[in-house]
């Protein structure tokens, strides 16, 4: 933020008080400045009358003036077209140190030149507040400028020294000079004047202006008509006050609106009433359409940005920029005044994706002081009877009445000392409060302060400990060591198995890839065992970063087709990371992508071909790492999510009876969708394993006895599933049996439709002795009952 010292000057005694100076106290307060620059800089400048002003005589542009400086005449040769005899100008004599030159003594198409006459850019005036004549001509000083005199900036408002001030979020407040005069005097302990507006006695008709709301984006708003005014230029100090900080004089009834929101930080917008199609004010937040404002460009306006309409044609982006068919121009004769407080995240919104950054949306950004619109609307209508002869003026019109009440902190000066490690006295805690204008009041041992409207960011007790030691200083807090207490230390909660998960996967060959937890709308929408509905940022980035993802794999996804268009074919990806949901949900997630193969030695060319039972071996392994028993895993088919995976080529994981993730092969559809190659890929809760309870580790010695398999083929249903029947194999057969594992599946031939051939290979093992027939018929005969009455199975020759 841009402050101009000779304008803060006319709120704050600033006598024997240096720019510089007022820099460091500022800083050492918490508002850091930035940089403290002169408007226009040059040494040994002082102020010239032009005696005579001939033209060069080798020269068909040069001009050769003779110069009165008061104790001297000086010739100085100048090419400026607009020079000429009796002007009052700036001079640079010999020896002058300008931003970009020194001046010297020369000689010009052999006349001597003896300084320079001066133009404002040469003084480093930024050119971007320069009119087009005074960036081709030298700059005239007004008649009253006296002969000689050594500040001839101060003729023109130049003389002014810019103070850039880097605000922290929690102080918005001091976006309005007024404000920053309050801070600055508290600083100083200087006095504080402002302007007078709560005392104006003009006599207001009653007004039939219209304002509605048809948004609860506008939390007030305020509208004033003034049937009559001049347009006119603004007096020179009005626009040298706007110049300094940047803003370009327009006309008297423009730069009062800036003026007044530079003032007061509360953003006004001036409607010509002529111009307006209706004598009403409507806010909407419901139009989609393309809209042409002031600065002459077109903008699409979609639903939830806040619009100011008036007989349903929009006139305004509110918070932002007016539009072009209803502005302030030299016919205009009567306006209407706006002034509201709207949804900063609204306008914030809307700002970054129209890309479009004003001085008004800047400060509804940061927040509005409550009473702001009011102050602003008696101050604006000052100054308009004041520079515009305003008349006709009607009563102000408020929809949202504002409501205000009084922020009260109570504490106590005990608490303030303890909490800072200090020893003010209550005198000294009291006299600071009091110069922030929170009417300090103490009772007992209690220190009540009432909060001003402006300081929004002051509603704990620690916030006036910060204000009372940033204003005293931070050199009184007293010195002491830091406490430190021994803790053993220890891994945070399910960080080993996390740990554990994330070594062993990198064991096995698979990166790990860190992405954004903030996605776009594709992201939530291809979301695998999602959590929950994704919670939505009121205030994102951009669209790419508007939802806290509610599923890791998507992410995977972006990752591979990264890669796929840098040509890398081959991948083995894993992520693991919390993810969210709206309903105050918050769970650990474990992504897993593999290509469909993977080269194991080029020169050879020995490449791996990945497929579902890869993955499935892969998964078995992670879960059996954290300590579960391969019994408690089962596998069935993915009636789940049939959008992203293969139905024939996937499957759901669950953990005893929960489910704990799905994988399988990408559905085509999806492989299309995001541009990659066929991928094996799985979504695992993991803290749904971190949960569950781990089986108990039992020590059982290495078997000393051979074992013995048989096989055994049946024709069952399609319906059952092979793994279901190894469960009840091993189940039936009891300690004794190892290892069930199918083998071979069979359809077609002479098995009916509806069938098929599974043939399993059962492995018997003793670990007190050597098996042989007579131990192992008796339960094979069993078996063979079992699959028949629980599945209906037919023993088939092998």
């Amino acid at each position: 933020m841009k402050v101009s010292y000779n304008w803060i000057s006319k709120y704050v005694d600033l006598s024997g008080i240096s720019p510089e100076y007022l820099a460091d106290k500022l800083t050492f307060a918490g508002l850091e400045v930035e940089q403290v620059t002169k408007m226009a800089d040059g040494s040994d400048l002082v102020v010239g009358h032009i005696l005579s002003c001939d033209d060069h005589p080798d020269s068909d542009h040069l001009h050769v003036c003779m110069v009165d400086i008061d104790t001297e005449i000086l010739q100085i040769v100048c090419g400026a077209d607009n020079v000429a005899k009796d002007q009052k100008v700036i001079v640079a004599q010999v020896g002058s140190k300008l931003p970009e030159l020194t001046i010297k003594e020369g000689n010009i198409r052999g006349v001597r030149s003896q300084g320079m006459i001066c133009a404002l850019f040469e003084l480093g005036v930024d050119r971007k507040l320069l009119s087009q004549d005074q960036l081709q001509g030298i700059t005239v000083l007004p008649n009253e400028a006296l002969v000689g005199d050594t500040n001839p900036l101060s003729y023109i408002g130049m003389d002014d020294v810019i103070i850039d001030i880097s605000l922290t979020p929690n102080r918005a407040d001091c976006m309005a000079l007024w404000s920053l005069a309050k801070e600055i005097g508290a600083i100083l302990d200087r006095n504080v004047n402002l302007p007078k507006i709560d005392d104006l006695k003009i006599n207001e008709k009653q007004s039939n202006l219209l304002i509605k709301s048809n948004s609860d984006k506008c939390q007030s708003f305020v509208g004033k008509v003034i049937n009559s005014l001049v347009i006119k230029e603004s007096p020179s100090w009005l626009k040298d006050a706007l110049t300094s900080i940047g803003i370009k004089s327009i006309n008297n009834v423009v730069d009062i609106s800036n003026f007044v929101m530079i003032e007061t930080g509360q953003p006004l917008h001036f409607y010509d009433i002529d111009k307006m199609p209706k004598k009403e004010i409507v806010v909407k937040d419901d139009i989609d359409m393309v809209y042409r404002a002031l600065d002459q460009i077109e903008y699409q306006i979609i639903a939830n940005d806040i619009m100011i309409t008036s007989d349903e044609k929009p006139i305004g982006i509110a918070g932002i920029m007016g539009g072009e068919d209803s502005k302030i121009d030299e016919n205009t004769k009567g306006i209407i005044i706006e002034a509201a407080i709207f949804d900063l995240a609204a306008i914030r919104a809307t700002s970054r994706r129209l890309n479009l950054s004003t001085e008004a949306s800047i400060r509804f950004q940061k927040g509005i002081d409550p009473l702001a619109p009011m102050k602003a609307v008696n101050r604006a209508v000052q100054l308009l009877i004041d520079l515009a002869e305003a008349g006709g003026i009607e009563e102000s019109v408020l929809i949202n009445d504002f409501n205000y009440q009084q922020y009260q902190i109570e504490t106590s000066t005990t608490f303030i000392n303890t909490y800072l490690a200090t020893s003010f006295s209550d005198k000294q805690i009291v006299d600071v409060l009091s110069r922030l204008d929170l009417n300090p009041q103490i009772e007992d041992d209690k220190l009540i302060v009432y909060v001003p409207s402006y300081r929004t960011d002051l509603r704990l007790p620690v916030d006036l400990c910060e204000e009372v030691i940033r204003l005293l200083g931070y050199d009184n807090v007293l010195s002491s060591l830091p406490k430190i207490y021994q803790v053993a230390g220890e891994y945070a909660k399910n960080a080993r198995q996390r740990y554990m998960i994330k070594d062993l996967l990198k064991d096995m060959g698979f990166s790990e890839t860190i992405n954004y937890s903030l996605v776009n709308q594709k992201h939530i929408d291809n979301s695998v065992l999602a959590i929950g509905k994704p919670v939505a940022l009121n205030n994102p980035l951009s669209e790419d970063k508007r939802f806290y993802r509610t599923s890791v794999l998507a992410s995977l996804l972006e990752t591979i087709a990264y890669n796929k268009s840098r040509y890398l074919n081959e991948y083995m990806f894993f992520e693991i990371a919390n993810v969210y949901s709206d309903e105050h949900t918050e769970k650990e997630h474990l992504a897993l992508a593999m290509s469909k193969k993977t080269t194991i030695n080029k020169w050879k060319h020995l490449v791996n071909e990945n497929d579902f039972y890869t993955l499935k071996g892969y998964i078995t392994k992670i879960i059996e790492k954290l300590g579960f028993d391969q019994k408690r895993i089962s596998f069935k088919s993915n009636d789940l999510d049939q959008r992203m995976f293969n139905q024939y080529q996937s499957a759901l994981i669950y953990l005893d009876k929960a489910l704990v993730g799905v994988f399988g092969m990408i559905h085509p559809k999806k492989q299309k969708e995001w541009g990659i190659d066929q991928t094996l890929i799985a979504e695992i809760d993991v803290t749904t394993l971190f949960q569950a309870k781990t089986s108990k580790i039992k020590f059982q010695s290495i078997p000393r006895f051979p074992a013995v398999s048989y096989d055994i083929a049946v024709i069952v249903d399609d319906k059952y599933q092979a793994n279901d029947i190894c469960l009840s194999i091993k189940k039936t057969g009891g300690k004794l049996i190892k290892d069930v594992i199918v083998f071979d599946v069979y359809k077609g031939g002479n098995i009916n439709d509806g069938l098929r051939s599974l043939a399993f290979k059962i492995t018997y093992q003793s670990l007190d002795k050597t098996l042989n027939d007579n131990d192992i018929q008796p339960i094979q005969k069993e078996i063979i009952s079992m699959l028949n009455k629980q599945y209906g199975a037919i023993l088939r020759d092998i």
